[in-house]
């Protein structure tokens, strides 16, 4: 069994999360600029899998969870289609609601990533008072 170590994997997503959201911010303040183009950072997922780690059940009663083998595929924004946002007259294809939702989005996948690695602590300290 491969080891886990899951402060590090919870503080690689707290960065990833960071950037994604420096990202976010740089468009909204762009968002009045002729000709600029919004941006976005690859997923999590892919930088996971860059990594050589999957999540897989060990258990098949396990619960099941998006991603190979439980035949449903986590719903990505990269999978929404190109033109459902408006391109302004001025070449400019930021879309202040669809960042706002992004920011939303880090907003809470951060608070879970904390969440679990609190829990986690909490588990760790028991153990080591016994």
């Amino acid at each position: 069994m491969d080891q886990v170590y899951l402060f590090g994997l919870a503080s690689d997503r707290a960065s990833w999360l960071s950037q994604r959201q420096a990202t976010v911010a740089e468009n909204v303040a762009n968002v009045n600029t002729p000709g600029y183009k919004a941006k976005d950072i690859a997923s999590f997922e892919s930088v996971l899998a860059d990594t050589g780690m999957s999540q897989r059940a060990s258990d098949p009663r396990h619960l099941a969870g998006f991603g190979e083998g439980s035949g449903r595929e986590r719903p990505t924004a990269d999978r929404l289609d190109a033109n459902t946002w408006d391109v302004k007259h001025s070449g400019n294809s930021v879309a202040i609601e669809e960042e706002m939702l992004k920011a939303g989005e880090v907003s809470r996948d951060y608070s879970l990533n904390t969440s679990i690695v609190k829990s986690f602590h909490r588990m760790l300290m028991m153990t080591v008072k016994g």
